[in-house]
């Protein structure tokens, strides 16, 4: 049975208080971090104010690398079904002969 953990995250100078699986606390502190470095990063780098549309923005970019990665491994799966279909048939060659 996973034991539950009471934490805060902050986010974007908020705090939000979580119940979480033990085994979540460090990747849900972890993508804290990495939002706020993206924040900073977008705050520097662009002219925003407004913290909501920096958020919009780091979700957009989170979102973006999620789907890559979806597309990525569809294109790798494809090429793999396709590696292994040649490989059967050779070997039904080799087999029959």
């Amino acid at each position: 049975m996973d034991e539950k953990l009471k934490i805060k995250i902050s986010i974007a100078d908020r705090v939000y208080p979580l119940t979480v699986d033990l085994s979540q606390e460090e990747g849900l502190r972890s993508a804290s971090k990495k939002i706020d470095v993206m924040m900073k990063q977008f705050e520097e780098n662009y002219a925003v104010r407004d913290k909501q549309d920096v958020l919009a923005m780091c979700a957009l970019q989170f979102a973006s690398q999620v789907e890559q990665k979806q597309i990525d491994n569809t294109i790798n799966g494809d090429e793999t079904i396709e590696r292994i279909k040649k490989l059967n048939a050779l070997l039904d060659q080799y087999l029959d002969n």
